[in-house]
């Protein structure tokens, strides 16, 4: 029963969570960590030790995704047709050298949360992570495709 109250609750919040700009990203953030401590089950003792590191772990893969590798993207888009054979070497590169960037985060949390939590909750939180993906984007889709009705 609770799962249940829960998951309506995180699909009716999930809905009111695509308002505008900051607020909306807040609200994510907020269902996410509401889906994440669910499917865990953190003592008070391994929350309290989990969320710090998980929340700075958040902020700067949110840094490496949408300011280096978004802006790299961008210019590859922008330039992709006067792209020189060697300033799409270094474009390839500094994509390569940020998604390895990313990769090392990963492996950062999960050394740092095996002192916290057991290796089955880590694999246990990639696992939430992905779940809470997967119905964030189709929250979306629905409320993309409701919103084409209408028009």
């Amino acid at each position: 029963m609770k799962k249940i109250i829960v998951t309506f609750l995180f699909l009716g919040l999930t809905l009111t969570a695509f308002s505008q700009g900051k607020e909306r990203k807040e609200r994510i953030k907020a269902l996410k960590a509401a889906h994440i401590t669910e499917k865990l089950n953190l003592t008070e003792k391994e929350a309290q030790q989990f969320w710090p590191i998980y929340n700075a772990y958040n902020e700067r893969m949110g840094s490496l995704r949408h300011e280096k590798i978004r802006k790299i993207r961008q210019e590859i888009k922008q330039n992709y047709n006067t792209l020189t054979d060697e300033k799409a070497q270094e474009l390839l590169n500094r994509l390569a050298e940020a998604e390895n960037n990313i990769h090392n985060e990963r492996i950062e949390l999960a050394t740092r949360l095996k002192t916290i939590i057991s290796p089955k909750k880590i694999l246990l939180l990639q696992i939430a992570e992905e779940d809470f993906k997967r119905k964030l984007f189709e929250q979306f889709k629905k409320r993309r495709h409701e919103g084409g009705k209408r028009n």
